[in-house]
């Protein structure tokens, strides 16, 4: 079984200037739900999915693409170039040489959701690095005239 990413999502810009000046940190958010042609009524969210929404508020109020995965066992090196944002031969490259571990289903690589975004942490770990450290040779040559 595979899963699919689902379209990003980014709130259009006068949306961002209808909600941003009513939300402040610290507010509570509330979720009115309305099920078929039935009267609104509140539902009391868990805690976990609070954050969840509370993050998926914040990114989107500081412009962000977000997007919403299901937690499905396999997907296809498609779907992982999208997670990664990355492009399709990578990822299949990554696979090869054991970056990203896979099988095979037919003729077909699947890999797991956890070890996608796995890579993904790594990846982008890797590239903080990379620019912390162009910053500092770029204050070495500043600083000591080279």
């Amino acid at each position: 079984m595979t899963s699919h990413v689902l379209d990003y999502v980014q709130l259009p810009e006068r949306d961002l200037k209808q909600i941003a000046p009513r939300l402040s940190k610290g507010d509570k958010v509330e979720v009115r739900l309305r099920i078929g042609n039935r009267d609104d009524r509140d539902v009391q969210l868990p805690q976990r999915a609070v954050e969840l929404v509370e993050v998926l508020l914040d990114h989107l109020l500081r412009g962000e693409r977000v997007a919403v995965l299901a937690d499905e066992p396999e997907l296809s090196p498609t779907d992982a170039a999208a997670i990664l944002g990355i492009s399709r031969p990578l990822v299949v490259h990554r696979m090869d040489v054991g970056d990203l571990p896979f099988r095979y289903v037919g003729k077909h690589r699947r890999t797991k959701l956890k070890d996608v975004l796995a890579l993904k942490e790594k990846l982008d770990a890797q590239q903080k690095a990379l620019a912390a450290l162009a910053e500092d040779t770029e204050e070495l040559m500043r600083d000591h005239d080279l």
